[in-house]
């Protein structure tokens, strides 16, 4: 198993990644950075989720 394919678990610290991001608000496109998030002080939460909220 590698780093990229490790399964985190509670309290495990997440790896740094970036992705693209859509703002409703603003109707763009954008970017999300963890480091930069960290870097900045900021709290960060990730939720998963099916596509189509099937089972949500």
């Amino acid at each position: 198993m590698t780093q990229t394919d490790k399964v985190l678990g509670v309290g495990d610290t997440v790896p740094d990644f970036e992705l693209t991001t859509y703002d409703s608000a603003s109707h763009g496109f954008g970017n999300f950075s963890l480091a930069e998030q960290k870097a900045a002080g900021k709290w960060s939460i990730l939720f998963f989720y099916p596509a189509d909220f099937t089972f949500v």
